[in-house]
């Protein structure tokens, strides 16, 4: 389900002291559900999950053909170390407060992706290339009394107007097709897990709401 600006930063996710500058393009409430206890499942899940390979037909035609477009027009392959836009610094790293450094370094990245931290609720990691230097955060929100649910922010900030044309461009095919696939993925990893790896907390057990939304059409 599609999360409005308002609603994702509602949460005092520190992503938005380490990135203030960049902005919210797409938010998302994942199908997983648990304890106070469960996001380091999430994101051994998350991590798993390769949409350019295991996601829908049309999802995967997506992917292939921007990984094809990208090695012809040099987009994703830059000679050095590009800048923020806007910014002398190349990486966000550069930004981490002594407490969030080195502490994703052991984490699995989607391809192209950097991690930048963890905490116990949050993660994020960051790509840059030359379209767009982006952010893809992941939250583990309290929706209910000891019910936590999993949110997806992509935060970015375009390249001039090659950037902002890339990004209006892709945006049906990422909100009709990419994510509502990423979205099945992560719904069948989640209730798929093996029981030995769903960590309970004793006060407040794992409960799926009676009104979770679908997301198996």
């Amino acid at each position: 389900m599609r999360l409005t600006k308002v609603e994702q930063e509602s949460h005092d996710w520190r992503i938005r002291e380490i990135a203030p500058d960049f902005r919210l393009e797409d938010a998302w409430a994942l199908p997983a559900w648990g304890g106070a206890g469960d996001f380091a499942a999430l994101l051994e899940v998350m991590s798993s999950l390769d949409p350019a390979r295991a996601g829908s037909r049309a999802s995967r035609a997506l992917f292939a053909i921007r990984h094809r477009l990208g090695g012809w027009l040099g987009w994703d392959a830059p000679a050095r170390p590009l800048p923020i836009p806007g910014s002398f610094e190349t990486t966000l790293s550069a930004r981490l407060p002594a407490d969030l450094r080195d502490t994703a370094t052991d984490l699995r990245t989607p391809r192209g992706f950097v991690a930048l931290y963890r905490t116990d609720v949050e993660w994020a990691a960051e790509l840059s290339n030359r379209t767009v230097h982006a952010v893809m955060h992941l939250g583990w929100a309290q929706t209910g009394t000891g019910v936590f649910q999993g949110e997806m922010g992509v935060y970015v900030k375009p390249r001039g107007a090659l950037g902002e044309l890339y990004m209006a461009a892709i945006a049906p095919f990422r909100h009709r097709v990419v994510y509502p696939a990423l979205m099945r993925q992560v719904e069948r990893a989640w209730n798929a897990r093996p029981a030995r790896s769903r960590p309970r907390s004793r006060e407040t057990p794992p409960v799926i709401p009676p009104n979770a939304p679908d997301t198996r059409s």
